[in-house]
């Protein structure tokens, strides 16, 4: 275990994790933020459990699982996708379970991801998407040193209307 911090780690995926991602990924709230418009069925999401064992360079994104360090309980989900050896950049979102927000845990897994990304990956940009009216991921993500550096103009269609992403990054300024 070599990701964690004073209260958290993130891990890999594991077939035990099947039933919460389940939950998460079924929950109609997160559609909108996932682009999600079918529900997942188990065999689905199993298959992508199982898929999550492969390579990181072959499949171009990693899961990490966050757990609380001192009960392991899962608490959230950390996804980097996309990622670009050629270019070194990489995107990332996170989910953290409604029971769980607000109490720093988003904030020290970006943290540990971006030190991952950077120090092992060797990768030279970071990127993440955010709703407009997302405050409390536009915060987080300011925190752990992301700037805004665009707006995407109607970019998610939603019921009532389309809503604009803010493109966030953070540079690795030691990697050239």
């Amino acid at each position: 275990m070599f990701l964690f911090s004073e209260k958290i780690f993130l891990r890999a995926l594991e077939p035990s994790d099947l039933e919460l991602l389940y939950q998460w990924e079924n929950d109609p709230e997160i559609w909108k933020i996932s682009q999600t418009l079918t529900p997942y069925s188990k065999y689905t999401l199993k298959q992508f459990i199982d898929i999550a064992q492969e390579d990181i360079f072959a499949a171009k994104q990693v899961r990490f699982m966050i757990n609380l360090l001192h009960t392991k309980q899962t608490v959230g989900i950390l996804d980097v996708f996309d990622i670009d050896f050629i270019n070194s950049r990489a995107g990332i979102g996170i989910l953290i379970d409604k029971n769980y927000r607000n109490q720093e845990i988003g904030a020290e897994a970006v943290s540990l991801a971006l030190t991952y990304l950077f120090n092992t990956l060797h990768l030279h940009q970071i990127y993440c998407n955010v709703l407009n009216n997302n405050p409390v991921s536009l915060k987080l993500f300011e925190k752990c040193g992301f700037s805004i550096v665009g707006t995407k103009k109607d970019w998610i269609k939603t019921e009532t209307g389309f809503e604009d992403v803010v493109l966030l990054q953070q540079i690795n300024h030691s990697v050239s």
